[in-house]
């Protein structure tokens, strides 16, 4: 199937986490035109966002998630799947609660006032790496702690670890995490396919709560970042696991508009 003269989008954010949102349930978008998808979010000559996110029909859930980072490559995104729900429930696909598909598997969600919780995917452990810490939750991170994260270097340093060896070919998402007070961290995230620093990054979110549960003992945990505040709760330990993790936290619709078909013709993957 074609896209339209025009397309139809809606920009959504999550704690400053922006996203293209399209509703596909026609499939009408082609998945493999992924140049498409970097004209899209590019900010300059685009609508400008960190990802690009399609709502699908599907059999044996409320909806399916596609999500794509905004220079084209797939992973799994937190805030991402957040804004997935608020665009659903905005569409009258889902009222309260939903079960949906993305690339990493089954997820569940609420909606409740202004807070949209996100069941995340089981972590099975945490481990060492570069002398900091890995954990993948649904996107591979690094998590390093710092002192003064105001003033840290977060670009340089990002680059650096996110290009490392240790994660080639695919490379890796890099967080730096300061303790704010007995449960509240402070999060920012270099994120892979974006290339840049973002305002909230929400596996990043999670993967940060993990290491500083794991450190301290609890299982609710305040993030703050530069878009906002978030929450994580969690159960299990490094040991054994961790499971019923939740992201929670805002996702609110910023606008929508139309974009002419026409400026993606020629663009090639």
């Amino acid at each position: 199937m074609a896209l339209p003269q025009d397309i139809h989008f809606f920009k959504y954010q999550g704690t400053g986490n922006d996203f293209v949102m399209l509703d596909d349930r026609q499939a009408n978008w082609d998945l493999s035109h992924t140049a498409g998808v970097r004209a899209l979010c590019d900010r300059k000559f685009g609508i400008g966002a960190d990802g690009f996110i399609l709502i699908r029909n599907h059999a044996s859930y409320d909806f399916e998630m596609v999500y794509f980072n905004a220079d084209g490559s797939k992973s799994f995104c937190g805030n991402g799947s957040r804004c997935a729900l608020a665009f659903a429930a905005s569409l009258g696909i889902i009222q309260g609660k939903a079960k949906f598909l993305a690339c990493d598997g089954e997820h569940e969600g609420y909606l409740q006032g202004d807070q949209i919780g996100l069941h995340m995917g089981d972590v099975c452990e945490i481990s060492e790496s570069l002398g900091d810490v890995y954990v993948n939750t649904g996107s591979p991170h690094h998590v390093r702690w710092v002192e003064q994260l105001e003033e840290y270097p977060v670009l340089e340093q990002g680059k650096l670890l996110r290009y490392h060896e240790r994660y080639a070919p695919g490379g890796s998402n890099v967080n730096f995490v300061q303790q704010l007070g007995n449960s509240e961290i402070f999060v920012r995230t270099y994120e892979r396919g974006v290339e840049n620093e973002t305002l909230s990054c929400g596996t990043g979110v999670t993967a940060a709560a993990l290491v500083f549960g794991t450190a301290t003992g609890h299982q609710e945990v305040r993030v703050r970042t530069l878009g906002g505040n978030l929450s994580v709760t969690f159960k299990g330990n490094s040991k054994g696991g961790f499971s019923d993790i939740w992201l929670i936290g805002p996702a609110q619709k910023v606008f929508s508009g139309t974009f002419p078909t026409a400026l993606l013709e020629g663009t090639k993957n």
